[in-house]
């Protein structure tokens, strides 16, 4: 095979890699993870991070200022650690974590629930016998007439 039939193969592949269903659903996904994961951001920056610095200022005495970058540690070196912004993204973290935790557990409860269901509908009707065949429906014609004698 040539360098062009590898090339036209290989395109063949990829486009039925990309648009097969599951690929486009993972697509959709990952757009709305990356909006989901701002809309934490803006929550822990612009309405968590505030609050906490406030309370560290109270009860550490030093002073509030701006959110985030305010809380940070200046080392008698002059080191500046800015741990504010690691509290950030840890809580960034732990939201995105937990959000995909109750997804996965509806989403795992939906699909056990779907399964019972089947298994409940599959046990509730069982399955009509199959019907006889002509050698069978002879045979106990016989039987039957030998009964009766």
């Amino acid at each position: 095979m040539g360098l062009k039939g590898k090339a036209t193969s290989l395109i063949e592949e990829f486009k039925a890699f990309a648009f097969k269903g599951n690929i486009v659903d993972m697509a959709i996904g990952i757009i709305i993870g990356a909006a989901f994961g701002k809309i934490v951001n803006s929550f822990v920056n612009d309405i968590v991070m505030p609050l906490v610095t406030a309370l560290i200022a109270k009860c550490g005495g030093q002073d509030a200022g701006e959110g985030v970058k305010t809380l940070v540690y200046t080392t008698s070196e002059g080191i500046a650690i800015p741990y504010g912004t690691f509290i950030g993204e840890v809580l960034n973290f732990l939201i995105v974590a937990f959000a995909v935790f109750l997804l996965m557990k509806k989403f795992l409860g939906f699909m056990q629930n779907m399964r019972k269901k089947k298994e409940e509908e599959a046990a509730a009707a069982p399955a009509a016998p199959p019907e006889p065949t002509a050698q069978e429906k002879l045979l106990t014609e016989i039987r039957d007439l030998l009964k009766n004698k």
